[in-house]
């Protein structure tokens, strides 16, 4: 056993996320409005790091949107905090882009109980990846998205290698050079943060990195796919009265139109703020919105030019 941890750790010793930084050996000695400031220092050095990885995000981005527009599902496999990045970004994208649940998906190492639970184990298993996978029924149209700040979490690969041998897209995001987890996908994403404030501490400028790099990939696939209307999100599910009230709002941006015509529009559209829109720009009834909408592949500017010039 001593010999495994032994590897282990040589291993970790390599990792620019598990560096220890002398110069921060006295941190616990300093005001605490100083500590914040050095964090905050840190966390400023994240969107540079980003940025340069940002043609091999777009490329992701691109093939992700194409596979998406075919049917496929996007999917997050990860364990630790990259699990519970993936499962947030997942659980975000219905209420903002009325996508059904089984659209995007965020898979933890060791299931649900493990986004408030460490599962022992669980991130150690390239087989358990394997078998969620396998339980989603991937197909060759679907994107699996690893996730892990070291590039080595044996979970994260798995779900990748899986991925690709059953021929479907693969992204590799860590925040190490030379990860495994980048080389064993289609599409590597390295975003080199540097050593953590906390040694190996990878939830704070690792973990941030990888938020930023999942909202790029979730908001812009929803992008490409039409799910937006410039930068408003005409695709919004207004589940609860403050989204009912930012329906109400985005319409009004989007068209100028009183709130009486909202209203009419929203009421002939079963409440669908694209299907509005359209009514109101395009000067059509709600089934005829409907039809142009499923026509354009729910591209509102698309359905906008053939309600103009019919």
């Amino acid at each position: 056993m001593s010999s495994q941890y032994g590897e282990l750790r040589a291993q970790l010793d390599t990792l620019t996320t598990e560096a220890f930084r002398p110069e921060l050996a006295e941190i616990d000695q300093l005001p605490t409005l100083e500590i914040a400031q050095i964090m905050n220092g840190e966390d400023s050095t994240v969107p540079a790091a980003v940025a340069e990885q940002l043609p091999r995000i777009a490329a992701a981005i691109d093939a992700t949107a194409e596979h998406a527009a075919r049917g496929g599902r996007l999917i997050y496999a990860g364990a630790g905090t990259a699990g519970r990045l993936g499962v947030l970004d997942a659980s975000e994208c219905p209420p903002t882009f009325n996508t059904d649940p089984s659209e995007v998906i965020g898979l933890i190492a060791g299931g649900p109980s493990a986004m408030v639970t460490a599962v022992e184990g669980a991130e150690d298993s390239k087989e358990l990846a394997a078998a969620d996978l396998d339980a989603l029924r991937l197909t060759p149209n679907d994107t699996v998205v690893g996730i892990s700040a070291s590039g080595r979490t044996p979970y994260a690969i798995g779900a990748v290698e899986h991925a690709r041998s059953l021929g479907a897209l693969t992204i590799g995001l860590s925040c190490n050079a030379d990860s495994a987890l980048a080389a064993a996908a289609e599409h590597g994403i390295e975003v080199v943060v540097g050593p953590e404030l906390l040694t190996g501490s990878t939830r704070l400028k690792a973990g941030t990195a990888q938020k930023l790099v999942l909202n790029m990939i979730s908001t812009i696939t929803m992008i490409r796919l039409g799910k937006t209307y410039g930068n408003l999100m005409v695709d919004v599910r207004a589940s609860n009265e403050k989204l009912r009230a930012r329906s109400r709002r985005i319409v009004s941006l989007a068209t100028g139109a009183t709130d009486t015509e909202i209203e009419a529009a929203l009421a002939a559209t079963d409440g669908e703020v694209k299907h509005a829109i359209l009514a109101i720009l395009g000067e059509v009834d709600g089934p005829t919105a409907a039809s142009l909408l499923t026509d354009s592949q729910g591209h509102l500017r698309a359905a906008l030019r053939a309600a103009r010039t019919a």
